[in-house]
């Protein structure tokens, strides 16, 4: 009889142990979360990145007399350019109208006059 109550009291302790994980299982539990991580990193945000830091660089070297192209499709010639705000001269009547500096998508190519 004592040697049955004395398993009962042991077998928790054995079951509890073996239900532990160890360090190993933990790194090999979160390895493909890290690793999946990295990939998204190396696809998604870098290159994202790098996307946004070269169009920030195009709108900060803009001159006067660039052809761009706005975010919502308006071609025009830079005829200005003061602080966040950029001048753009469209169509042949000459008509102006202003945006700011976010709103350029791209640089086509500069016109001499």
């Amino acid at each position: 009889m004592f040697a049955n109550f004395a398993a009962s009291l042991m077998a928790p302790t054995a079951t509890a142990a073996a239900g532990e994980m160890t360090t190993v299982d933990m790194l090999v539990q979160i390895l493909p979360f890290a690793f999946i991580i990295i990939v998204f990193y190396f696809i998604l945000i870098r290159p994202q990145r790098k996307r946004e830091k070269a169009d920030e660089a195009m709108r900060n070297n803009l001159e006067v007399g660039d052809v761009v192209t706005t975010r919502g499709g308006i071609v025009g010639k830079v005829t200005n350019i003061k602080d966040d705000q950029i001048t753009l001269q469209t169509g042949a009547d000459s008509v102006k109208i202003r945006v700011m500096r976010w709103a350029i998508a791209a640089k086509e190519q500069k016109i001499s006059d």
